[in-house]
């Protein structure tokens, strides 16, 4: 079942043409990721400081199809997936009022924060994984 975060658009995140700047539709999507991994029973500030692996954005993509500004109600909707046994993609939604305002992805690898090479992903990001992955209504 997906994950599902809720915000508030900030004056702060808008450009002068009154929307969110591009590079921030991204932070809007990180901040939803560290949300799910915080609700999936992660400790925030040992998974990104503590830990001996991180999780690097290997790739970014954003499709932008509506405006969206200060005072919008955001719902992001966030599914992640396993791409390898060292890599996994998030989906993004960013939804306005049952209508897809943009689109993200960002795809991840795992590895050692020392030696910099890949490692397999560990139990708490399977776990992650499968909390909010895909299931089709059958």
């Amino acid at each position: 079942m997906p994950f599902i975060y809720h915000r508030t658009v900030r004056f702060e995140e808008t450009d002068a043409a009154g929307v969110v700047y591009f590079s921030n539709v991204l932070k809007i999507c990180h901040e939803t990721y560290e949300e799910s991994l915080e609700a999936s029973g992660i400790i925030i500030k040992d998974f990104f400081s503590k830990s001996l692996l991180i999780y690097p954005i290997i790739h970014a993509s954003v499709d932008f199809f509506r405006p969206i500004s200060c005072g919008d109600k955001l719902k992001i909707r966030l599914i992640p997936q396993k791409l390898s046994e060292d890599k996994f993609e998030i989906d993004y939604e960013i939804i306005i009022a049952d209508l897809v305002a943009s689109k993200a992805i960002t795809r991840h690898v795992c590895i050692d924060k020392a030696t910099r090479h890949k490692k397999e992903l560990p139990d708490v990001i399977k776990k992650w994984l499968k909390e909010f992955a895909f299931t089709p209504i059958i």
